[in-house]
């Protein structure tokens, strides 16, 4: 059974920044891609980013690019996503993936999700 689980959401302001955790259990993390994708509410769920099994190659929605960045620790079975100068519209629930696409379509499995919450 995959489990993921997410943590680091919080409020915080414009401009500020937070660090997204997300730890995997239930199959070999090192195999798979992983990604970060978010909700706000009354929208569809949007891709954000996505990091490559072994951490060499990522891809960013174009409303992220330059301010988040996704890494992973193989090692420790995580994957962040650190996300600087945010900005209310980066308000949402932010969900963990595993298995995603590198062209940023969805894997099988989700987390819970964790809430993002800007302040203008």
């Amino acid at each position: 059974q995959v489990q993921l689980v997410e943590s680091g959401g919080g409020l915080v302001q414009r401009g500020g920044s937070l660090r997204l955790s997300c730890a995997a259990s239930g199959r070999t993390f090192s195999n798979y891609n992983m990604g970060w994708f978010r909700q706000a509410p009354g929208k569809e769920r949007e891709f954000v980013a996505v990091i490559s099994w072994n951490g060499r190659d990522t891809y960013y929605a174009d409303s992220v690019k330059g301010r988040f960045t996704i890494s992973r620790d193989n090692a420790e079975n995580t994957v962040y996503l650190q996300m600087n100068s945010l900005e209310p519209e980066d308000t949402a629930a932010y969900y963990c993936n595993s298995g995603t696409w590198m062209t940023g379509l969805p894997g099988r499995y989700w987390g819970q999700g964790t809430q993002v919450t800007v302040s203008s």
